[in-house]
């Protein structure tokens, strides 16, 4: 916007009609006074000043605008009619005025000179605010350089106090700064540690790792300056990152010398004691082959003096004892304790097999469970018990074994049974997910689920440890029979099989065997 300040208005209207025509925009003053008031709300880029005014002449008002930071570099042209001698222009230029037109005005003159004076102006504020950006960047790049130099120094003093030793790479990879453990390996900062040969120099490998532009972690052994004796270290080189710009590395060379050594003697000591926990297995074979093989020559030797027994005994009993109460009943005792030694004998021989090595296969436990049920039908006859069988899947275990375990379980069921009330079994099974017995059951499951349940006289939970292990017993055997050593085989029996056994029981309300078994053995 262009400023006229005149005080006759028909002088303002020519000005104004010229300034208009050529498309500038015009404001207007009457006297001094009102061009100041309007110097200090508006921003002109030209002012066209009279010189003759009443009050405050064109002068006063120039070296006024001057004192005002806001309007003093806009440019004034003087317009005077009376004041053309040498002295108003001097005095013109003096007041701020960077020109000075008499009156009459040529329009064309005074048209060019709107136009060159305005333009100035544009390009002086243009590089004005030019030089402003310049100078704010000027200050952010000193707060920047002035952070970066604070951060770089927060580093140094990082790495100075670690015990490796640690350097920075610039992003060519020069390398920029060392701490004081580099040079027990280094003369100077821009020589290498010396190293014993490798696949690649240590040159090499800060190269690639620069180039490829990815961390670095390589054992490396370094020679010590002080006894000239080559030390392992780890290497390690990582990239310092502004957004995804890499702006430098850091490296560390850390002493693993004594961790190495230990873990060589570490690796050697398990070495050796692998070695002899071989050996160790190799006697344990053996012997539990001996074991066995004396298990099974133990058992037939004394199966055949307790047949004798039981065979003249009964014999005794039958044919000259029946007059006699008192040696009737002591040979009942010798019969009887001759039968439960023999299923001891029989149990033990069958816990001690199962260690033997075993064949798995594939099982329709349905059919084991069916034969099962056919040997003890005249049992399950004279009881009345009633036992129900849902389908289950077929599954990866060895026949004969888990035949022992249904049997075992089964048979319990109708022993432990509640006077004056039938048994009631009942056998189901479910794919379950896990090797839990509250695992949720699932379509493929890799796992089979068992539940065995009866009606019987159940136990106390807290005794739960005590049912699987072998001799244990929670009756006597005057109100059972049995040798304690069932439930015994067949944890034994999953076990082997990578599955778990449990029980859920109330006392007097019956009991629940959970087995989950593998429905396909793992090759070891």
């Amino acid at each position: 916007m262009i400023l006229i300040v005149d005080d006759k208005p028909e002088n303002i209207l020519s000005i104004r009609k010229i300034l208009e025509l050529y498309q500038f925009e015009v404001d207007t003053a009457l006297s001094g006074e009102e061009a100041l008031k309007k110097i200090l709300k508006h921003s002109y880029k030209l002012i066209i000043l009279d010189v003759q005014m009443p009050s405050m002449d064109g002068f006063e008002v120039a070296e006024a605008i001057s004192g005002y930071s806001k309007a003093k570099d806009i440019p004034i042209i003087f317009l005077s009619a009376v004041n053309k001698d040498k002295r108003f222009i001097v005095k013109g230029y003096d007041s701020g005025g960077i020109d000075y037109l008499t009156k009459p005005v040529d329009p064309d003159v005074l048209l060019m000179k709107v136009k060159t004076f305005s333009r100035l102006y544009e390009q002086s504020q243009e590089l004005k605010q030019i030089q402003q950006s310049l100078q704010e960047e000027v200050e952010v790049r000193k707060l920047a350089q002035a952070a970066l130099s604070e951060k770089v120094n927060e580093l140094h003093t990082t790495l100075e106090v670690l015990p490796q030793i640690a350097f920075t790479l610039t992003v060519s990879g020069e390398i920029e700064y060392a701490n004081r453990n580099w040079f027990k390996y280094a003369d100077d900062i821009t020589d290498l540690p010396e190293t014993l040969p490798m696949d690649k120099t240590l040159q090499q490998y800060l190269q690639e790792t620069i180039i490829n532009g990815l961390p670095l972690e390589t054992e490396v052994y370094l020679k010590d300056k002080q006894d000239n004796a080559f030390r392992c270290h780890l290497l390690r080189i990582i990239p310092v990152r502004e957004g995804e710009e890499i702006v430098k590395w850091i490296g560390t060379f850390t002493d693993i010398a004594h961790q190495k050594q230990a873990n060589e003697i570490l690796e050697q000591k398990v070495k050796e004691r692998t070695e002899e926990l071989i050996e160790i297995n190799k006697s344990l074979e053996a012997s539990n082959h001996d074991l066995q093989q004396f298990a099974s020559v133990a058992s037939h030797d004394l199966k055949e003096p307790l047949r004798k027994i039981q065979l003249f005994g009964a014999i005794l009993r039958d044919r000259f004892l029946k007059m006699d109460p008192n040696a009737m009943s002591y040979m009942e005792r010798i019969v009887g304790s001759s039968e439960r030694m023999a299923r001891l004998i029989n149990d033990l021989l069958s816990y001690s097999r199962l260690s033997v090595a075993s064949i798995y296969e594939v099982t329709d436990l349905n059919i084991v469970v069916e034969e099962i049920i056919s040997d003890l039908e005249l049992t399950i006859s004279e009881t009345r018990a009633v036992v129900s069988v849902e389908k289950m899947p077929p599954i990866e275990v060895v026949p004969g074994q888990i035949r022992q375990v249904f049997q075992n379980i089964i048979s319990n069921a109708l022993k432990f049974s509640k006077k004056d009330t039938p048994p009631e079994i009942s056998i189901s099974a479910a794919l379950v997910a896990d090797n839990h017995a509250d695992s949720p059951p699932v379509a493929d499951g890799s796992y089979c689920r068992i539940i065995i349940q009866d009606n019987g006289i159940g136990f106390n939970e807290k005794y739960l440890s005590k049912i699987f292990t072998i001799f244990q017993r929670l009756h006597t055997a005057d109100m059972y029979e049995g040798t304690g050593i069932g439930l015994a085989i067949a944890k034994k029996v999953i076990d082997k099989h990578q599955g778990i056994i449990t029980a859920r029981s109330t006392e007097g309300e019956g009991t629940a065997f959970v087995i989950v078994l593998p429905v396909s053995q793992s090759k070891k």
